[in-house]
Order: structure tokens, then sequence, then C-alpha cells
């Protein structure tokens, strides 16, 4: 901002004007990175917890159930490594639609650290439920209530998100 050597000041005016972008630019930043996770990427998330425990339960049953336990094993860490890959294509891509990355810190604590605890025990206490009773009812209501939990976190996020926009 410098003519002739000499620094010129911004009017008030021009001041106010810079101050009110910067504040919209920082509303904006907040908006993005507390946008929805892409719905294609939600669906995949919520094929994991589908498929997760069923696999899980074949892996660990005795005698083998429905095929051999090295192909549940293999076809666990298989999709475990599809949805790895996924995950990678969807903040390489969210990161470069939006400058933002896949960001799990935006969401709330009372959300994700139930969710972080809880699946997992989900998953592991029904392949054991499933391996002790022989009963597949536990693999499958394990399913049905991971997709319910996946799908219900999204729609939360999405509603988060319209509140701070």
């Amino acid at each position: 901002m410098e003519t002739n050597g000499e620094a010129s000041l911004p009017t008030p005016e021009q001041a106010r004007a810079a101050l009110a972008d910067t504040d919209d630019v920082r509303t904006s930043v907040a908006a993005l990175s507390a946008t929805p996770w892409p719905t294609w990427f939600v669906a995949t998330i919520t094929a994991m917890f589908v498929v997760l425990p069923i696999t899980f339960g074949g892996a660990l049953a005795e005698p083998d159930w429905l095929m051999p336990q090295g192909a549940w094993l293999a076809a666990m860490v298989g999709a475990e490594a599809v949805f790895v890959g996924f995950f990678a294509v969807a903040a390489r891509n969210w990161r470069a639609k939006t400058g933002v990355a896949l960001r799990l810190d935006v969401l709330p604590k009372r959300a994700t650290l139930p969710a972080l605890i809880g699946s997992p025990l989900l998953i592991v206490g029904s392949g054991y439920a499933f391996k002790y009773t022989d009963q597949p009812l536990w693999l499958f209501a394990t399913s049905a209530l991971g997709a319910a939990l996946s799908i219900g976190f999204h729609l939360w996020f999405v509603r988060l998100h319209r509140k701070a926009s």
C-alpha cells in the first residue's frame, strides 16, 4: 500500500469493509469445517457397520459357519482395506473441493466418545455371543443397530451443520 515511498492509510469506511470481509471469511471457514461428509462415504461407513459384525462372527465360528474361518477373515480384512481406501479418497476429494479436511474433532464429544467405545464393544460382543450360542441373530441385530447408528449419527451431524451455517 505504499505509493511514492509514503504509506497510505485506509479510510474508516475501507477499514470497516475489510473487517466485515474478515468476519465473512471466518464464518465461511467455520461452516466448511463442520460440513457433513459426502453421502457416498456415509453409505460406505454404514456398509462397514453391516459387514463387520457378520464377518467377525464368521471368523470366530466353530465349526465353520457358511464358509471356512479363513475365508471370513479374508473377507473382513479385504472389506476393511476397501473402507480405508474409500476414506482416503473421500478425504482427498473433500479437501480438494472445500479446502478443509474431513475432521472428526468438530463433532461433539458426547456423540463421538460413546460411538468410538461402543461400536467395537458391540461388534466384538456380538461375535463372541454368536460363537457361544450359535445364534446368528446376534450378528444380524448388531449389523442393523450399527447401520441405524451410522445413519442417525450422519443425520445428527447434518442438523448440527445446518445450525452452524
